[in-house]
């Protein structure tokens, strides 16, 4: 009885020793103008004026520049230039407390209900700002639960909040992924892939997408072990690839491959430079039944396209879902080249009456400038063809900023 009392119970490490204080912040015109538009960051050369010599986690009181009237509630990032993330914007009193971070979870799940209605059984529950909690990833695979931290504001909140997402999640496990800077502070005793509520027998956890089934590394895969925000875009290329030869560019854990093999492909190729993750897309595939041939290309997906082409091998479906390529401001116009030459390596290995598939996930490319870009890559090969879709997140990847977009997927079908 004991063990099962431990193993109910949540982490002793979830406890901060910080009490944290509340900040009077001012702010100048323009800081205002964009926490009242609902906009969750406040950079420093936005504030005014704080009233105490402030520490992260700090609750800070956000007060308008002229009416001096409260506008909104953040916490206090002394380790980030976004000295301020708001994690309630309006003139409302609220208190920070357990009831009001269940209240914005609650209103997360309800978000996600329809999603949850098919059988699918792996979801993001809360995304970052767009949910009220910047900084903080909360996702679900079948019983377990994976919070991804990046920023400290929350080490004093974590005791409140993760066991209203466990309940909320029904999660018998719940680990907890840090990033890179937050392995590195000295805030916290919590380690990264730590199991903090119950008990994880197999890292590698087995879920469900639209009946198809997976597999994810909560404590070693990327990010929180798997990309969610593709999902109804793999579902969509599933649902056309019967009896079609697939290529999956960027494969990682064979998303789209796996999608497409379950409904029926002739063919599918991923191509990815990791072996390690090619090994896992061919044991996805392998978690259900498909009578197509699955192969696996490693090496730079540059290359190998090049490779491809010279071969003239081509595709009845090409899907390119590259990482990001801008994650800063200077990379920009590199990203947009890089962008076009995929546009322009991916049809050459389409085939006729073929579908290409290009995905962007860099926030700082525009949706209109990379289907821009697209558009006029396309039409300069000569080649006739129809933008037959254009798709941005899943459900529960909710938007509700500006920079909150990041992933955007046009489907171009050639008319030869």
């Amino acid at each position: 009885m004991k063990n099962q009392n431990k193993i109910n119970l949540f982490s002793d490490k979830l406890k901060s020793t910080y009490q944290p204080k509340r900040l009077a912040v001012k702010l100048n015109a323009k800081g205002e103008q964009f926490v009242l538009k609902g906009h969750p960051w406040v950079f420093s050369n936005s504030i005014i004026k704080i009233n105490h010599e402030a520490k992260t986690g700090d609750l800070a009181v956000v007060f308008s520049k002229g009416k001096n009237k409260v506008i909104g509630l953040g916490l206090y990032d002394a380790n980030s230039p976004i000295l301020i993330k708001m994690i309630h914007n309006g003139i409302e009193k609220e208190e920070i407390n357990a009831a009001f971070f269940q209240k914005k979870i609650n209103e997360a799940f309800q978000i996600r209900q329809p999603l949850l209605k098919t059988n699918t059984n792996s979801y993001r529950l809360l995304f970052g700002e767009n949910d009220g909690f910047p900084g903080l990833i909360a996702d679900v695979y079948a019983s377990v639960l994976v919070i991804k931290l990046y920023s400290e504001i929350w080490l004093p909140y974590l005791e409140t909040i993760l066991p209203s997402l466990q309940q909320t999640a029904n999660a018998k496990t719940v680990v907890v992924r840090l990033s890179r800077s937050l392995e590195q502070s000295k805030s916290h005793q919590l380690k990264n892939g730590e199991v903090v509520y119950g008990i994880l027998d197999d890292e590698v956890v087995g879920f469900v997408e639209h009946g198809v089934k997976f597999s994810a590394n909560v404590i070693k895969g990327h990010k929180t072990g798997y990309f969610l925000d593709h999902r109804a875009n793999r579902k969509q290329v599933g649902e056309w690839s019967k009896e079609k030869t697939v290529l999956d560019v960027f494969s990682y854990a064979g998303g789209f491959s796996v999608h497409a093999l379950y409904n029926g492909a002739k063919e599918v190729t991923s191509l990815d430079i990791s072996h390690q993750a090619l090994e896992i897309a061919v044991q996805n595939g392998k978690l259900n039944s498909y009578l197509g041939l699955h192969k696996t290309i490693a090496g730079d997906a540059f290359t190998e396209l090049n490779n491809l082409i010279k071969a003239k091998t081509t595709f009845d479906i090409v899907v390119i879902d590259p990482p990001s390529f801008a994650k800063q401001a200077s990379e920009i116009a590199m990203a947009k080249k890089k962008y076009a030459q995929l546009a322009a390596l991916g049809e050459k290995l389409t085939a006729k009456n073929g579908l290409l598939v290009l995905a962007s996930c860099s926030s700082r490319v525009m949706a209109q400038a990379f289907f821009d870009i697209n558009s006029q890559t396309l039409t300069m090969q000569h080649r006739n063809f129809i933008t037959i879709l254009k798709t941005d997140h899943d459900i529960d990847h909710p938007i509700s900023f500006p920079e909150g977009a990041y992933l955007k997927c046009g489907y171009y079908r050639f008319v030869d």
